[in-house]
């Protein structure tokens, strides 16, 4: 199948290079996502924004997404190929996905193939979901944080991870090739590295450090 995504788009994103894999997962920040979900969206926007967020597909998989990879019943997608891997996979659909994505469907045009597509033609490009997230970005007053469709893949990951989702279960769900690339989002997300650090430096603001530091060398 050829794709509908067209790669070169990203040149224009200054958080992606050559060594893009190698550098911290850029996520949005859990109150700029209440603020990003607050806004009032068309049926179709707001159903492209939600599976993005909650399902932590890429936005080429999301483009290339056909209606009959879709499994309401059992609430989940089927992407029959990685964008990167080649390597198909499922992933599943939240309650409030779930309600935007029937929303859409309602109005959806029955003619067409794609989930998601623009006026007047079969698909929507990747320059049309940018611009349509660019706009609601402007709206909820986030638009000088520079924040990219691919974000809210990364904000998938991290909350996962938040919540407690195992490493080796969000590597399935991500379709990540290697653990080391899902590990990436643990560096974001480690609470219990947290907590350690802050108990520890209270420790040492409370002055309650006995011994010698050579004890430790």
């Amino acid at each position: 199948m050829t794709s509908i995504y067209r790669k070169k788009s990203y040149n224009n994103n200054k958080t992606h290079s050559k060594n893009s894999w190698r550098s911290l997962p850029y996520s949005i920040e859990p109150d700029d996502v209440k603020k990003l979900l607050k806004r009032r969206y068309s049926p179709r926007d707001k159903c492209m924004i939600l599976i993005l967020l909650r399902t932590g597909m890429r936005i080429s998989e999301l483009l290339n997404l056909k209606l009959q990879d879709l499994r309401l019943k059992e609430r989940i997608i089927l992407i029959n190929r990685s964008a990167k891997t080649g390597i198909g996979r499922i992933t599943y659909i939240s309650d409030d996905a779930y309600k935007a994505l029937r929303k859409w469907l309602k109005i959806h045009n029955s003619g067409g193939k794609f989930l998601l597509y623009s006026r007047g033609r079969k698909y929507m490009s990747y320059g049309t979901a940018r611009l349509i997230f660019i706009k609601y970005l402007k709206r909820a007053g986030l638009l000088k944080k520079r924040y990219t469709l691919h974000c809210l893949r990364h904000t998938f990951a991290s909350e996962l991870l938040s919540a407690g989702m195992s490493l080796e279960s969000l590597q399935i769900l991500m379709g990540h090739s290697s653990i080391e690339m899902t590990r990436r989002y643990a560096r974001l997300t480690n609470k219990a590295l947290e907590n350690d650090y802050f108990n520890s430096i209270d420790i040492i603001i409370k002055g309650e450090i006995n011994g010698s530091y050579r004890d430790h060398l």
